[in-house]
């Protein structure tokens, strides 16, 4: 192929190609719709990985090398130069490697927007990632939804308690449906070469996600859950739109490059530049669950498992996340400031909240946030390879965590941890490819996290040096590193936790023990290949550098960003993180291991605190007392004057004109139709009297006329006479 970029292309139109079979296949399809989409997405990665062996071979993708930032850039704070790039966006001078093509789409003016793809080192390495990881979740799902195959689906959430389950229909090609939709739009954003595209396929994810999020909607908490992440991702897409319109308005462009060569010249700065990158990352702050917009992402898990696995690891919330980091030259050091600080404060917030969550997906969902944090931290103070390192690193074990979780549930048909325990024995598989994830989501050594995490806090620290000591910089810099520390050890803390409470210990509930059971082999073989991705992918594999930074790095969506903290920063930077885990790790084994000491007695010792963190700091509480009962107070007065003042003239002024109408009627219907019709009766009634004069006997008619003449004479001389007197 003449154009590898095709290669991504294709991979790109296969799940939509599978979404249009399923969507015109409907139900009859049965299992078959899981073989076409899961087919469809293994085929994408098979491309994607074919284009990634090419993009290696030919610009020299893990070759060890050491890019600066750009002049007169601090580590990525503002715009930097453009790479150059060969003719025709090919060649591999630099490691400048790009495969693109475009499509002129609309002009207005001298302004023309074009479509197309643009494939770089970036684009290779999220490829690969959200192809390899939906991959395995298709796989698993076709175990997990096998439920949506019978005839019919019974459901008890669906109802009250104490009410039968709800019977339905069940949706199993449906939800393959929705998957290759949601697969097709991540993919498209990922391949896409301007902002305005990325907006398109941005607000497909999102229409998926309220699919997904929904797909039991007989469940209020479902479709509640659904019109949450729907409206909240509005939200932060307004603020992306002023974005939007101001790079549309001041450079005339969307395209990512023209972008970067526009702000190098100059051309877009000052407090202007700062509002588009917080407009566009307003956008991130939704899609990645970032405070103050985390609210919809725990409440999501009401939808399928697998979904909430393609959800936190490979598609919507990432999306954020790569978009930062695409947009990275677009930023302000104003702007970046705050998108650290933003981080900071989710990733230690969501920590908290996990910490007292006793529903296992809902301690991972705000796994999730922190982790979003700890890569939006990580950008934030420069460190654009370590944070989008840590996004596929964490993508990996993210995605491994929740299918582990789903194995746990679909098992033991509960999600509630204080139910599980002891379920080692009963799930060893699982146990142990969780117990995996755990460890690379706590920072353990020779753990993917491990690398991915304690590069962010590196290059905190780094921040914290190079900042002014004195003014908001002397505040806020050491405070974004001790949260990002500090977060180390919540994290250790919450996810041992988790995995105590479930597989270790006695069984706290006998029922849910006997009813467990290790998951089939469509579900265990892709949590065994995420675990061994877990552990293995932030290794460097002799090359001197993890393989995943230098991916990153060696490309032009790296060059100006990647420059590495000093070797003695990263080593105290690390030491403090490890110091951090061991702590989490050792309370974790005090409360829930050994159990030394009772979490329940430490939670009545605090219980303003404990209550303070299972209300989730309140969010929901306050956004439901300053928005939402507001929004609900208005309506209902809006209802009430639509329906006692509109809808009473609209309804008054038609009482009255049907009384009219009525009274018009009655009128008419009396003495308009009565007059004529009295008319013709009377007509009629002198025809039917005059009828007998007809005999049709001349002798007769004669007589009459005779009669009658004889009769007007006399009349006439009777009248003359009379008048001659």
């Amino acid at each position: 192929m003449q154009d590898p970029g095709l290669l991504y292309v294709i991979a790109v139109l296969l799940p939509l190609a599978s979404f249009l079979i399923l969507l015109l296949g409907g139900k009859r399809l049965g299992i078959v719709a899981a073989y076409i989409a899961t087919a469809a997405i293994g085929g994408a990665f098979v491309l994607s990985a074919i284009g990634l062996v090419r993009y290696a071979r030919e610009g020299d993708l893990f070759t060890a090398s050491h890019h600066e930032p750009a002049a007169g850039q601090d580590h990525g704070h503002g715009a930097a130069a453009p790479a150059e790039e060969p003719s025709g966006g090919h060649g591999t001078k630099d490691g400048t490697l790009v495969w693109k093509g475009q499509i002129r789409w609309a002009a207005f003016g001298h302004d023309v927007i074009r479509l197309g793809y643009a494939v770089d080192n970036l684009t290779v390495v999220m490829f690969a990632m959200v192809t390899l990881v939906a991959t395995l979740i298709h796989i698993y799902s076709i175990g997990y939804m096998h439920e949506e195959l019978h005839e019919p689906v019974h459901d008890p959430l669906a109802v009250e308690p104490g009410e039968p389950p709800l019977e339905r229909p069940g949706r199993f090609p449906r939800f393959f449906t929705y998957l290759s939709l949601f697969c097709f739009s991540m993919l498209g954003l990922v391949l896409s070469d301007n902002i305005f595209l990325v907006f398109v396929f941005w607000e497909l994810v999102g229409v998926c996600s309220y699919l997904l999020i929904g797909f039991y909607y007989e469940r209020r908490s479902a479709y509640r859950a659904a019109i949450k992440a729907f409206v909240t991702n509005r939200v932060g897409d307004f603020g992306f739109l002023i974005g939007l319109a101001i790079i549309w308005t001041t450079l005339g462009t969307f395209n990512f490059e023209e972008i970067r060569a526009a702000l190098a010249d100059g051309k877009l700065t000052g407090a202007l530049l700062t509002v588009a990158g917080l407009g566009i990352f307003c956008g991130c702050v939704g899609k990645s669950a970032q405070f103050p917009l985390h609210v919809w992402l725990p409440d999501a898990m009401e939808g399928p498992t697998p979904v909430s696995a393609l959800i936190h690891a490979a598609t919507m919330v990432a999306a954020g996340v790569y978009l930062v980091g695409r947009f990275f030259f677009l930023f302000s050091p104003t702007a970046l400031l705050i998108i650290a600080m933003v981080g900071a404060i989710t990733l230690f917030m969501a920590g908290t909240i996990a910490i007292v969550q006793t529903d296992i997906k809902r301690v991972l969902a705000y796994s999730t946030i922190s982790q979003l944090g700890y890569m939006m931290l990580g950008l934030g103070v420069g460190g654009w390879l370590a944070g989008l390192f840590h996004l596929i690193t964490h993508a990996f074990f993210k995605a491994l965590l929740f299918m582990c979780s789903g194995s746990v549930i679909h098992a033991a048909g509960t999600q509630e941890m204080p139910q599980m325990g002891g379920l080692l024995k009963k799930m060893p598989i699982t146990a142990i490819t969780m117990l995996v994830g755990t460890l690379a989501i706590a920072g353990i050594p020779f753990f993917s996290g491990y690398y991915s995490k304690d590069a962010i806090l590196a290059y905190a620290l780094h921040f914290w040096q190079q900042a002014p000591q004195t003014g908001l910089y002397g505040v806020i810099a050491p405070t974004l590193f001790v949260l990002a520390v500090g977060g180390a050890a919540i994290t250790a803390f919450y996810m041992f936790r988790l995995w105590f409470m479930t597989f270790v210990g006695k069984p706290r509930d006998h029922h849910v023990y006997e009813h467990a059971h290790e998951s089939p082999p469509t579900m265990t073989v892709p949590l065994i290949v995420l675990a061994v991705l877990s552990w293995c992918a932030g290794y460097s594999f002799g090359l001197g550098q993890p393989v995943i930074e230098l991916a990153l790095q060696n490309g032009p969506a790296g060059q100006g960003f990647t420059a590495h903290p000093p070797h003695a920063t990263h080593e105290l930077a690390g030491t403090f993180a490890l110091g951090a885990v061991i702590v989490g790790v050792v309370l974790a084994v005090i409360f829930y291991g050994v159990r030394l000491l009772s979490p329940d007695e430490v939670a009545a010792q605090f219980p303003r605190l404990y209550r303070f963190l299972w209300h989730k700091w309140y969010f929901d509480e306050l956004y439901a007392a300053a928005l939402v009962r507001p929004v609900l107070a208005f309506s209902r007065k809006v209802r009430a004057f639509d329906w006692n003042i509109i809808d009473g003239i609209v309804d008054g002024v038609a009482y009255w004109t049907a009384r009219l109408a009525s009274a018009d009627g009655r009128f008419d219907f009396w003495i308009i139709d009565g007059i004529v019709n009295l008319v013709g009766e009377v007509t009629y009634w002198c025809g039917e009297r005059l009828r007998w004069l007809q005999t049709g006997r001349i002798r007769q008619y004669i007589v009459f006329l005779v009669v009658g003449t004889v009769a007007v004479l006399a009349l006439l001389f009777y009248v003359t006479t009379l008048f001659a007197r």
